[in-house]
């Protein structure tokens, strides 16, 4: 699948979110690369899947973490979602279209302050 195309489709994702949780979102960028960087796998306590594993990642302070007060120059978050990873996780695109609308609801799941824990249960 092409960058475009997937891309694409990470915008419909993130366009079929329900309106009030879109409405919370802010200073957030979603971005989609390859692979993660090893700084974002180093990043991870305890350490996590390897480079072709990760689907997704959140990296940022969750709302339920933040302080009340604005943070002065602070760099937005931002949601990265792994191309390679992705496709070749799933069999065929209508699995990719799944796939990424999950990945995107889960890493959203995450600036929303939810934990693998809750996310499993929702998920199911």
């Amino acid at each position: 699948m092409s960058p475009e195309e997937f891309e694409r489709l990470v915008d419909e994702a993130l366009d079929g979110l329900p309106q009030g949780f879109k409405e919370k979102i802010d200073n957030v960028s979603v971005v989609v690369e390859d692979y993660p960087s090893a700084a974002v796998l180093r990043g991870f306590e305890p350490p996590r899947p390897g480079r072709f594993e990760l689907l997704g990642v959140y990296i940022g302070v969750p709302i339920t973490r933040r302080p009340g007060h604005e943070i002065m120059g602070k760099l937005p978050d931002r949601i990265e979602l792994y191309q390679k990873n992705i496709e070749s996780y799933c069999r065929n695109d209508r699995e990719i279209v799944r796939q990424i609308r999950a990945t995107v609801i889960h890493e959203v799941g995450h600036y929303f302050g939810l934990d693998e824990e809750q996310l499993r249960e929702l998920e199911e």
